[in-house]
């Protein structure tokens, strides 16, 4: 694993304390790890939905109603986690 050294401003400092206090995490380090992986994961979801919506425009229209594409990006999040 590799190990960085970062400044966080003084109110985001005291928030990753007060979750480590509250025993939502055993550390800093594991609550800035769950962060990213949260925001690596949302990511995907946003890649996915922005090809959709390309894919839509450069033909004109698609033929998935927006239930459909709402379920599938559900269940893409769905299969991240």
């Amino acid at each position: 694993m590799s190990r960085q050294s970062i400044s966080f401003t003084k109110p985001n400092d005291e928030w990753l304390k007060t979750q480590v206090d509250n025993k939502e995490y055993s550390s800093k380090s594991e609550l800035v790890n769950d962060l990213i992986r949260q925001a690596r994961k949302q990511q995907v979801q946003i890649d996915w939905i922005r090809a959709k919506i390309e894919k839509a425009e450069n033909s004109g229209f698609t033929n998935d109603s927006k239930e459909s594409i709402l379920a599938q990006s559900k269940s893409l999040l769905n299969d991240q986690i």
